[in-house]
Parts: C-alpha cells; structure tokens; sequence
C-alpha cells in the first residue's frame, strides 16, 4: 500500500441562503480545500478543512511513495489527515474509527452553529437548529450583542432539553467575567461556558470552576492540558482542530481523569465524518461542533442526518461518505464571495451611537470589556448606493467616531 498522488482543490461552497443578506458576518467561512490521496491499489481517500489551504510541493514529496499507515499518528492538517484515514479504512474495508481504537458509541450529539447574532437573529437560527433536528447550538459570544438579551431571547423560543454552548473568546479577567457568569448560569438553557478566562490564568479557571455550577470547557490549553486537568480548571477539554494524533492522545488523558470532550472539526460533510469516527473512539465525549449546517452545498452531495440531537457514525469503509467529482467540480467554479462596504453602528445603551467602517473594536472604542454593558446592539449599514452612506463613509476615514444622543 503506497501513496501515488496527493492534491489539493481550494473551493468557495455556498452559503446558507438564509444567511445571504448578511455576508459580512458570515466572512471566512466561505472556502474550504478539499484533499485528495490516491494509492496504488486504486483507493481515493477525501478529506476537507475550512479555508484555503493548498499542499507545497514539498509536502506532496513527502507523501507520494510512502505507506499512508505511517502518516495516520504524523503531524499533518486535519483535512489531510482525514483523506489518509480515509483511503486506508477503504483499502481494508475497515471504518476510520476502527484504525483509531475501540468503538463506544454508534451515535454522537451534534451541536448547530453560527457567527456572533443579535438576539433576534440568535433565536430564529435556534429555531432553525430545532427543526433540523439539533438539541445543542454553539455561538461566539462578541462586546456588540448583549450576552443576557440572547440567553433571554433563546429562552423564548427553545424547547426543554435545548442547551447553548456559548465561546466566551478567552479574553476576560477574573474581574469582568466573575458577576457575568453568575448571572448566566441561572438560565435553563445555558449548558456549557467555553473559555470564559484567559488562557493562561490557570489558578483563575480553578476558582470559576469552584464558583460555577456550569461546565467549564477549555479550547487550548495553554500548558498542554496536563497541568490544567491536574489543577481541576476544567469540565471539558476541546479537541479536533489541532491533529487528530494530539486529539486521540488528549481525548483518553481526559477520560483518565474523568472529564469530557467537546470535539470540534470545521469544514463541510468530510470534516463532520472525520469527527464522528474520532467521536466514536474517545470514551467521554459530550457533544461535536461543526459548520456544515452553514452551506447550501457540498462535494458529497448531501449532509449527514441529525434527529433527536445526533448524528450516526458512518458504518461504511474509511470514512462512509463519498465525494461526487462532478459536484466538486461545479463547486470548484464558484467565485470567492463578494463582502460589500459596511458602515457598522454601535448602539449604546444611553443612546450614543458609535461609527465605524467594519466592525468595531468595542473594548478599545468604550473602554468596557466584552459582556460587560447591558443592552449593546449592533446595526450594519452595507453600502447601498446613497448619498448619505458615501458621506459617512467618507467621514470616517480617520478612524471612529462618537455621535452623543
């Protein structure tokens, strides 16, 4: 078994149409590189990744010739890594799960996903999860959206058992986030807080945890994870995104230690495949996170099914799911998207509106951390062909401005 060819196809797929009017938001997670591993037994292994990430040629040499088997514990993107498994499981009629351990589970929870949202939109993208089958829903909280005035819209509309996995960006102190989390924590709907602190405040991710009843989910240990399970700083650990050897390696020192994983692959059907087989292997895991729901198209012609809060674990060869050439192709055409001019006004809660081109840097314009003002919104103004937009954009040329009710 050895690899004859490697490549690379860089796509643009399609955004959910729902999101269509709102493509500033949704920037960046337009494109994605599909990988493509042949061997010379005639097996095509599939992977993908979100972004553009074209192999050199130097990595290609030095996977063309080799055995695939060597590469699955190597240090290579997600979405090589997921073309290799996916090639080898198929070469021995085996599922991907299979070369990465003991099977546990046949289905895995999936959580829906979207980009920073006003309460408004929050709730009808919760909506939106609810009737495609989803029970828990991921989202980054941001300084221009009220994190309560969401809690409080999702609440409105979820249904018992509904939780939200909310990123809190690893930006705060003890200080601006201890009164936050208390405050949150007392809604039903809230069911894990991802990196509420900074990082590398091991001592203050042990004290949260003791205060808080919520899950405390860490994205990337700063100190490898070790130290961190060992100084209790936290419930789950998020694996996925950084190797799939690293995540296998973390997934069991956290099932020693009895806590979880969240496990998070970004990309289109591939990726979510990939993660299902790792799902499958690792003994505690709580839910997975991907961006599928977020594209109205993929190479393999369909998305994988969520019903009652989770997806199956595909039960063909390597990965179970099979990429139609000619819907890569077509995809493979479509132009990058457009992201219009936009003017974004942030609405503060005593009336004054700040100005500026593009999104704001909130903390540095207000002096307030994230999380921190009550009743914040924000409004994007996409260019529209007036007079009084061009006149505001022109004016702000210099920077922000501050216009006091």
């Amino acid at each position: 078994m050895k690899i004859t060819d490697v490549e690379t196809t860089l796509i643009n797929p399609k955004l959910a149409a729902r999101n269509a009017d709102q493509k500033p938001r949704f920037t960046g997670i337009d494109t994605q590189t599909i990988y493509k591993v042949v061997l010379d037994d005639g097996v095509v292994g599939w992977g993908d990744v979100r972004g553009h990430a074209p192999i050199s040629d130097e990595g290609k040499a030095a996977l063309v010739g080799t055995n695939p088997v060597l590469h699955l514990s190597a240090d290579h993107p997600t979405g090589l890594h997921g073309a290799l498994y996916d090639a080898v499981g198929k070469s021995l009629e085996v599922p991907a799960w299979a070369l990465m351990g003991r099977k546990h589970r046949d289905r895995v929870p999936v959580a829906a996903w979207t980009r920073p949202a006003s309460p408004e939109d929050l709730a009808a993208e919760v909506q939106r999860s609810v009737d495609e089958g989803y029970m828990y829903f991921k989202v980054h909280t941001c300084d221009y959206y009220c994190v309560i005035e969401q809690t409080r819209a999702v609440e409105d509309v979820a249904p018992a058992g509904f939780k939200m996995h909310y990123d809190f960006n690893h930006n705060r102190t003890s200080t601006s986030v201890m009164r936050l989390v208390d405050e949150i924590e007392k809604s039903w709907v809230v069911g894990v807080l991802e990196d509420p602190l900074v990082w590398r405040d091991v001592d203050g991710w042990r004290r949260l945890r003791e205060k808080t009843s919520l899950p405390l989910l860490m994205h990337v240990p700063a100190l490898g994870a070790g130290p961190e399970i060992i100084n209790g700083c936290a419930d789950l650990y998020m694996v996925g995104e950084h190797g799939i050897p690293l995540s296998i390696r973390r997934g069991y020192a956290c099932a020693e230690a009895n806590v979880s994983t969240v496990i998070q692959l970004t990309g289109g059907t591939l990726s979510k495949a990939m993660g299902l087989h790792l799902a499958a292997v690792l003994p505690n895991v709580s839910h997975m996170t991907n961006l599928d729901d977020q594209y109205d198209e993929d190479v393999t012609g369909g998305r994988i099914e969520v019903a009652e809060g989770s997806s199956p674990i595909p039960d063909g060869p390597g990965l179970g799911v099979e990429v139609d050439e000619a819907e890569l192709e077509r995809i493979r055409r479509n132009p990058k998207t457009v992201i219009p001019r936009h003017i974004c006004v942030l609405h503060m809660p005593r009336g004054g509106r700040y100005y500026t081109r593009g999104y704001p840097g909130v903390e540095r314009m207000t002096g307030f951390p994230e999380g921190n003002v009550r009743g914040i919104r924000l409004e994007v103004w996409e260019e529209d062909g007036s007079e009084e937009w061009q006149r505001r954009w022109e004016d702000l040329a210099g920077g922000w401005a501050l216009e006091r009710s």
